[in-house]
């Protein structure tokens, strides 16, 4: 792996803080790594550690204090709000708690919807293979289990086929069986397409299915690993 792919996403020095005053909190502390081209990489960390702030300054939701974020080398603070917009649609696919799905819009349509902001898309009946999903393809949302609907919203991001999948605790509101069937989908994604992970989670457990693990605390960088014993996300317990 060349050096520019091993930077393809670079945090340099980032600081945020929220409030004034007295009642400032700063959140950020000054975070610095890299994240390799088609990595797997889990953010992990407590409540308040500033994994979602990372995540949504990461997605072009939020901004930083100071300090940067580069992808293949542009810096998001560089861009203005059309280029920010254009980055957002055409390179991140976002995948959260829970799932934000148009209720009135069956599977396939819900997928669609990610397609549509893409010049790149997937082939959306092979994606309702991968995901498990094509005998429920014209099926609304409130048919559908838990798993079923964290699958569709997968969907919806991965469609895209963006550089940068941002997963903010996706597996949260699943139980643990469904939980483990979400990050081998995951895993599959990451292998089949090959899109950067980013998954932020507090799960002590899921770092050990990833290729690189950022530990935080206190919004500062406590552990940076490359994790050279990957297992796999059906051999994972918790």
């Amino acid at each position: 792996m060349s050096e520019e792919e091993r930077k393809f996403l670079e945090i340099v020095d980032l600081k945020k803080g929220f409030g004034s005053g007295e009642t400032r909190q700063e959140v950020l502390r000054g975070m610095n790594f890299s994240v390799a081209k088609g990595e797997f990489c889990v953010l992990l960390g407590p409540s308040g550690s500033g994994k979602s702030t990372l995540l949504n300054i990461i997605g072009g939701i939020d901004s930083a204090d100071s300090g940067y974020i580069s992808i293949n080398g542009d810096k998001l603070k560089d861009m203005s709000e059309k280029k920010l917009t254009q980055y957002r649609r055409k390179h991140l696919g976002y995948v959260f708690q829970m799932y934000n799905l148009i209720a009135n819009l069956n599977v396939k349509e819900n997928i669609e919807v990610g397609a549509y902001l893409s010049d790149n898309a997937l082939d959306i009946d092979e994606l309702l293979h991968t995901l498990g999903l094509y005998e429920h393809r014209y099926k609304l949302p409130n048919q559908l289990s838990g798993g079923q609907q964290q699958r569709v919203s997968i969907g919806r991001a991965i469609v895209k086929n963006p550089d940068i999948l941002l997963c903010d605790e996706p597996t949260g509101a699943l139980d643990y069986n469904t939980s483990k069937e979400i990050l081998k989908l995951i895993e599959d994604v990451n292998k089949k397409y090959g899109n950067t992970i980013i998954m932020v989670t507090h799960n002590e457990a899921i770092k050990n299915m990833a290729d690189h693990v950022i530990k935080l605390r206190d919004g500062a960088v406590r552990h940076n690993d490359i994790n050279t014993n990957k297992v796999s996300a059906e051999e994972l317990e918790w």
